[in-house]
């Protein structure tokens, strides 16, 4: 949405007088007269001699010259540059640590008075601006080079516009460092949104990180600052440096840097993608895939440990193969936007625009989505919009006031994690984030968010005590800016991207959460329009029960049963990600009870639980194959334990086996995810077995066809164990069963069709009757 200027430059070249031309002086030479008065002398200045016709410009007043070497003026292209003044044009450059300044142009060459700490100034008899450059002269060198300061804004009024009203949702291609021609001329145009600055420089790698030569421009009441600086392009380091209010100085990264150094440097870098993207019949398709509909099972990966030391681009030649082979439909990549602390494993980010640095450029990632998507596979990332770290670097106190935070020190401080929350209220801030919402999905062509944290910005009162928080206008403790802020992010994202979709881990039973905006809940909100939600209750309360000696099961029975309760109360994900594997939870296979066959069983019976039960799923690396251990960011899977020269490498390539075929036969199976989201798709056959340890279920799909999915949490097996089933079909078939002696059960299996009795059972006119494994889940296909 920027717009170009029109162009400063003339349209011919200007009258130059013949004694300013070497070598051209057609007259007689001029007859001699009084000695032109000598220039006033500015503080440290040195006198030199200007050419002849030149004249000393009128000094800057003190205020100007101290707030310009300050780093604290406003205009500074109202001072330096090229100005029209009465008998010709003003020409000033601030050049620190050069030795002299000329004014060079087609057929000129001026040098400039010497006005001292940097200055370079005189008055040439000019009639028009000339399209000139500026040769700068320092010890051992001798540049040309175009002057900043002669350019018109490079950025337009419609882009101002929408930042002051914080509705610009390509925020991105407004602020930050561009690389374009402006003007006729290459370059990078910076901007940065300070409204409480006194001043802003750009400093970099071009300018031996010393800003004196680059201040930038105040845009005006919008409080973005801008300097289009030509001849610098990609690659660059820069950082912006801030005159604050209390007039001290701080460097700071760019917020809207889309590349960064690897940390733990920090600088910003001057970012052109080149990227040609192959996966358009991908993004066409995916609009027609309504996720609610369509199978959806998620592998979480933590990039930079999932295999230790691998780059995006080598991780693009892994990562596909792995998950497709797995049947995973979906990957969700934890937080890659860059963060200074690994240890927070990207939760706490710094760079809201930028991919971590640690495993490659931009474009390296971008490689790695297309490549997922080649593979078939989906790409959900982690987005962290709840908080940010307190780093002087990065946004906190961006401009010497609270700016992103919330202005009142108990709601920006985050009590959890010693972090700082944005403040929702504030329009341009809430750009910022909507805008980085759609910016991930667009630029990078990610396939859905997963929102953290959604509780923590829902409450005012979240992990506050009494006297901690201010009730809402309404005496109520919701949030009310942040409730605003998500619908418009799920609204816009929804609108701009076709086929993404948004899940929020949020971990309380606020009404909505994947309810339309529109449509008003008895709470009196809207729904906050997300797609999908982390069902947490159901995490919680299955891990209890299986993490239960099997004779002490029947007292927590309804743990298993309750999430039916409000099953459809949203559309949800089941998850058992990476907070459940960590901080002493022990790894999913090591929360199961009896010894490592029974651990082992046990799990494998959880996943088929699991997978037959309304919702998506979402499980986390290394608990594919039972990794004992618990995660750790800093080596990652343990990878080991696969390797067959390992003595026990076929109990966890067992467990692997059954992963892959419990999303072979989800994917096989409609009616495990084509009415995930309606209570039409289940029915209850055995919930009150508690002496039994013994769920059954059926789900349906859109034509009523069923599958039957029983559990048997004991480790004992149950023959002749009668099931109510529809009477219509006359034969049940065993699809699925993680007793199997191939993913390391026991094989009490049943491979051949099982017929149905006319004898009524478990309020159902027919039933038939099976054999339970010990510790296993079972599906049946009605045939």
């Amino acid at each position: 949405m920027t717009a170009r200027p029109p162009s400063r430059r003339p349209s011919r070249e200007p009258g130059i007088p013949a004694t300013f031309l070497p070598g051209r002086e057609t007259g007689p030479p001029p007859a001699p007269g009084p000695a032109a008065p000598e220039p006033p002398a500015a503080r440290g200045a040195r006198r030199a001699p200007g050419p002849r016709g030149a004249r000393a410009a009128e000094p800057l007043a003190a205020q100007d010259r101290e707030r310009l070497l300050a780093g604290a003026h406003h205009d500074p292209h109202g001072l330096l540059g090229a100005h029209p003044v009465p008998g010709g044009v003003a020409f000033r450059a601030l050049r620190p640590f050069a030795r002299s300044v000329a004014v060079v142009a087609k057929g000129l060459r001026a040098e400039l008075y010497d006005e001292g700490d940097g200055f370079f100034a005189a008055v040439l008899p000019l009639s028009e601006l000339p399209d000139y450059r500026l040769l700068v002269r320092y010890e051992d060198a001798e540049l040309e080079l175009q002057d900043p300061y002669r350019f018109l804004p490079a950025l337009g009024d419609l882009d101002l516009h929408l930042i002051r009203e914080g509705r610009h949702e390509q925020l991105w291609r407004a602020l930050g460092a561009q690389p374009m021609e402006h003007e006729g001329v290459a370059g990078t145009r910076f901007t940065v949104w300070a409204p409480n600055a006194r001043g802003v420089r750009v400093v970099g790698d071009f300018n031996y990180w010393d800003g004196t030569g680059h201040p930038m421009r105040s845009l005006g009441a919008s409080g973005v600052w801008e300097l289009f600086l030509p001849g610098i392009g990609e690659g660059a380091l820069y950082k912006f440096e801030i005159a604050r209010p209390d007039g001290s100085r701080t460097m700071r990264a760019d917020p809207m840097a889309r590349r960064t150094e690897a940390p733990p440097a920090n600088a910003s870098v001057v970012h052109v993608s080149h990227h040609a993207w192959q996966d358009e019949e991908w993004m066409a398709a995916r609009a027609g895939r309504p996720v609610h509909e369509h199978p959806f099972s998620v592998y979480e990966v933590h990039l930079p440990s999932w295999r230790p030391g691998l780059t995006y681009r080598q991780l693009a030649e892994q990562l596909p193969a792995y998950v497709k082979d797995l049947g995973f439909t979906h990957v969700e990549l934890m937080p890659i936007a860059e963060h200074p602390f690994g240890g927070s494993w990207g939760y706490q980010i710094t760079g809201f625009y930028a991919p971590t640095a640690r495993l490659g450029t931009p474009d390296d990632f971008k490689h790695l989505v297309d490549a997922l998507h080649a593979a078939g596979i989906g790409v959900l990332m982690d987005w962290v919009p709840a908080h940010f770290p307190r780093d002087d670097w990065a946004l906190a106190e961006f401009d010497g006031r609270p700016l992103y935070e919330h202005p009142d020190p108990l709601r920006a401080a985050h009590p959890d994690w010693g972090t700082l929350e944005f403040d929702y209220g504030r329009p341009e801030v809430r750009n910022f984030l909507v805008a980085n919402a759609v910016y991930w999905c667009e630029e990078f062509h990610i396939d859905g968010l997963r929102v953290d944290a959604v509780a923590s910005m829902l409450y005012l009162d979240y992990s506050r005590e009494e006297g901690q928080w201010t009730p809402n206008v309404h005496g109520g403790r919701e949030n009310l800016d942040a409730v605003a802020f998500l619908q418009e992010m799920n609204a816009t994202v929804y609108r701009r991207c076709p086929g993404i979709v948004t899940v929020a881990e949020e971990s309380t039973a606020w009404d909505g959460v994947t309810r339309a905006t529109h449509h008003v809940g008895p709470g009196g909100f809207g729904g906050l329009g997300f797609g999908l939600k982390w069902n947490m209750g159901w995490m919680h309360d299955s891990l209890v029960y299986v993490s239960k000696e099997p004779v002490h099961r029947k007292y927590h029975h309804g743990e298993m049963t309750f999430s039916m309760v409000y099953a459809y109360s949203e559309n949800y994900v089941l998850p058992i990600s990476h907070d459940e594997v960590v901080h002493g939870k022990r790894s999913l296979v090591s929360k199961m009870p009896g010894d490592w066959w029974q651990q082992r069983a046990n799990h494998r019976a959880y996943l088929g639980f699991m997978w037959a039960h309304p919702g998506k799923q979402l499980l986390f690396m290394g608990q594919e194959f039972a990794q004992g251990a618990e995660w750790s960011e800093a080596h990652g899977p343990d990878w080991w334990l696969l390797d067959p020269s390992y003595s026990a490498e076929a109990d966890h390539r067992g467990v692997r086996d059954l992963v892959r075929d419990l999303n072979a036969a989800y994917v096989a199976t409609p009616a495990l995810w084509q009415r995930d989201t309606a209570p039409e798709g289940f029915e209850w056959v055995v919930s009150d077995a508690s002496e039994d340890n013994v769920f059954a279920f059926l789900r349906f799909d859109a034509q009523g066809a069923p599958l039957l999915a029983v559990s048997n949490f004991s480790p004992v097996v149950r023959h002749g164990y009668a099931l109510g089933v529809p009477g219509r079909f006359t034969a049940w078939q065993e699809i699925l069963n993680t007793d199997a002696g191939r993913y390391g059960g026991s094989g009490v299996t049943t491979p051949d069709p099982v017929k149905t009795e006319a004898v009524r059972h478990h309020g159902r006119p027919a039933s038939i009757t099976v054999t339970l494994p010990p510790l296993a889940t079972v599906w049946w296909r009605a045939v």
